[in-house]
């Protein structure tokens, strides 16, 4: 009884990524059966999948899993915050070519600043 009940809870309290997901799923199955390409497929998920938080509700929905969840998001999210670097250096070198160094300096203030602010951020979530 009390674990249908939990079932129940999780179906209903995230009806709305599972909802979404399942349209994706659809949309995918529709295009790859009426032969679109699949390069359009790949952005129209991507872009649909963004605008309604879909990635997101997945990702906190794998966290839910004990053990192995939080383990994974981990894994996930940790490039993102080595791809956010990664950029700033390949922008700040083709801004110092362009001449813009004092722009750099200053854009490069900004994004330490943002990814400090998101290393504490995230320690923070752990910590909680």
């Amino acid at each position: 009884m009390e674990f249908s009940r939990n079932i129940y809870f999780l179906l209903y309290r995230n009806r709305r990524i599972i909802i979404t997901w399942l349209i994706i799923i659809i949309a995918i199955a529709l295009g790859l059966v009426l032969n679109i390409d699949k390069e359009i497929i790949t952005v129209a998920v991507v872009i649909f999948g963004i605008i309604a938080n879909a990635f997101t509700g997945l990702a906190g929905i794998v966290a839910m899993v004990p053990f192995i969840g939080p383990l994974i998001i981990k894994v996930l999210s940790l490039p993102v915050f080595w791809l956010l670097n990664a950029m700033g250096y390949y922008i700040s070198v083709i801004a110092i070519k362009k001449g813009y160094g004092r722009d750099v300096v200053s854009y490069r203030m900004v994004t330490v600043i943002f990814l400090v602010g998101f290393a504490v951020g995230f320690i923070i979530a752990k910590l909680l």
